[in-house]
């Protein structure tokens, strides 16, 4: 499965996956403030082959209101910086976990891409979107907040987009790895924060 991202012929499938939520983003008012460009998009191999676990997740690259310094218990924290090709810097992380993501029903899919998306600040300043209460990352119910992933994602779907967007995603792994010879794509390590000496 972890071939070069370059290897010809095969399924690019963290190129696909942003192409994918870029459609979603442009059709859907309530993610039109995601822009793709700034999001790495990538994946991570499921340590353990089994349907249940994480599937997908959204580093934010930012501290609340998009600062870049945080003090922690009494320390100065540094946000990890992640650079585009171009030099450009990534505001967020977007990793999908496989093949355990791609074993899922495709509804199941969809609704992961959605909710990760979601989760993405609507200042788009490299932090989450903030819910009141004690889980400032899902609100008071997660329940709710994948029951709006599953509208946003129903909504997405009347509004037609190309069928090809998706229908990667009506495969399961090895659907996928027969159809194409092989899954390729990026991976990125997931960041950690850099502690900050007082000067």
């Amino acid at each position: 499965m972890s071939l070069p991202a370059s290897c010809r012929g095969a399924f690019h499938f963290t190129g696909t996956m942003r192409g994918l939520c870029a459609d979603m983003a442009a059709r859907l008012p309530a993610l039109r403030h995601v822009q793709m460009d700034r999001v790495a998009v990538g994946y991570c191999q499921a340590r353990r082959n089994v349907s249940h676990g994480m599937q997908a997740s959204l580093t934010p690259l930012r501290f609340a209101e998009g600062a870049t310094i945080e003090v922690r218990r009494r320390r100065r924290y540094a946000c990890p910086r992640l650079f585009r090709p171009d030099g450009d810097e990534y505001l967020y992380l977007l990793n999908f976990y496989l093949p355990r993501f791609q074993n899922q029903p495709f509804e199941e899919k969809l609704t992961t891409v959605a909710h990760e998306l979601w989760h993405i600040g609507p200042n788009f300043d490299g932090d989450l979107r903030r819910h009141e209460g004690r889980c400032y990352a899902h609100g008071s119910s997660q329940a709710a907040f994948d029951a709006h992933a599953a509208e946003l994602v129903r909504h997405w779907l009347d509004l037609n987009p190309p069928p090809a967007r998706y229908a990667f995603l009506r495969a399961n792994f090895k659907q996928l790895c027969r159809q194409h010879g092989s899954v390729v794509g990026e991976r990125y390590t997931v960041p950690k924060l850099v502690p900050v000496e007082v000067a």
